[in-house]
């Protein structure tokens, strides 16, 4: 289990690292993002062993949560803010989820109808 952790732990750091070589010479996206990106790659070719890193991503998934919270507390700071705007807020809020999820939709069925065909 001990060796599963540490595997995991190697594998998101170097992707990690990539990820941030990656955005000084390119730029343009998070490295953190070009990290993602290059951690997913590693999984799909089969580069790292997905039956090692799986249960530190379920616990890391299970407790996502606790990443959210300064995000929720930081919100109080700005309450003047939201209390002069937020119904504008959640309107912005409501109409570009639902775009989104619409534009995700929609591209998933042309994507699907088009691997049928």
């Amino acid at each position: 289990m001990i060796k599963n952790i540490l595997y995991s732990i190697a594998a998101l750091s170097f992707c990690l690292f990539l990820g941030k070589l990656i955005a000084a010479y390119i730029g343009g996206l998070p490295a953190s993002l070009y990290g993602m990106v290059t951690f997913t790659l590693l999984l799909h070719y089969q580069c790292l062993n997905d039956s090692k890193i799986k249960k530190s991503i379920a616990w890391g998934l299970q407790n996502m949560g606790v990443c959210f919270v300064p995000a929720g507390v930081g919100i109080i700071n700005h309450f003047e803010l939201i209390k002069s705007h937020g119904l504008t807020i959640v309107f912005i809020i409501f109409i570009t989820t639902f775009l989104l999820m619409t534009l995700v939709g929609l591209g998933y069925q042309k994507i699907i109808n088009n691997s049928l065909n």
